[in-house]
């Protein structure tokens, strides 16, 4: 609770700032585990990934691979993309309901829970085929209006506490909470591993975790609200690195 009566004593608008990923606010030992596939904990769920990529299911009995071939070629440069524009659902979808969607109406299999082990793992493993790629949210204009609420819930005070995740992330990064870095928020390498977790994790969940930390009511998995901000924060973090799978503390 001091804590964070103390960091909003010091949250101040910082001004326009180059975007950085975490990575960088990161300790070296963090930063090594992220860079080395061989010590990267992730890479367990990503193997499992692309298992599940070769892996036939539904009454289709058809895989991922059926369809998109090599994921490698075919997955190069989608993840950079998302969340897009839908057109069944006249809205934004992540990577991860893309997936639902594409599990549901083309293998006709049972879809995955959000935050599911399988479902972590093939997004990881999709996601992973851009690293090394920036960041490119599409200009679609019919995604104007998604993005501009999300950018009004990045800077909406919420919770008992009445912060925002612009007071953190853009008034007061480079300092510290608890011991732990304040980054810039950039959203650059989900799925993430938290080693906090032991496991990997969505920006749902990470978005979801930061609402209960200043004591708001954190909407549920798959919200609307929540996929729009995920589509501002792409927007901020345009021209940055894919780093999927990420490591942080």
């Amino acid at each position: 609770m001091r804590a964070w009566l103390a960091l909003a004593l010091v949250c101040a608008s910082a001004g326009a700032q180059p975007a950085r990923s975490g990575l960088d606010f990161m300790g070296p030992a963090t930063q090594a585990m992220q860079r080395d596939d061989s010590q990267n904990p992730a890479m367990l769920w990503l193997h499992e990934g692309q298992a599940l990529w070769n892996k036939p299911e539904g009454r289709e009995q058809r895989s991922c691979m059926s369809c998109h071939g090599d994921a490698s070629q075919s997955m190069r440069g989608v993840a950079t993309r998302y969340p897009a524009f839908d057109t069944a659902s006249q809205g934004p979808l992540n990577l991860a309901q893309r997936i639902g969607q594409c599990r549901v109406q083309h293998q006709q299999a049972t879809p995955w829970s959000p935050e599911s082990e399988p479902l972590l793992s093939l997004e990881t493993y999709v996601a992973q085929q851009s690293r090394g790629l920036p960041i490119a949210p599409a200009a679609d204009p019919r995604l104007a209006p998604f993005t501009a609420r999300g950018q009004a819930a990045y800077v909406r005070r919420i919770g008992q506490l009445d912060m925002s995740c612009a007071q953190c992330h853009d008034g007061a990064w480079d300092r510290k909470l608890a011991g732990n870095p304040i980054t810039q928020g950039q959203a650059t390498g989900y799925p993430i591993y938290r080693l906090e977790w032991q496991g990997m994790g969505s920006l749902q969940r990470r978005l979801r975790n930061c609402m209960t930390g200043v004591r708001a009511q954190a909407p549920p998995f798959g919200a609307a609200e929540l996929v729009e901000l995920e589509l501002y924060l792409a927007q901020r973090a345009r021209g940055l690195p894919l780093e999927t799978p990420a490591v942080r503390p």
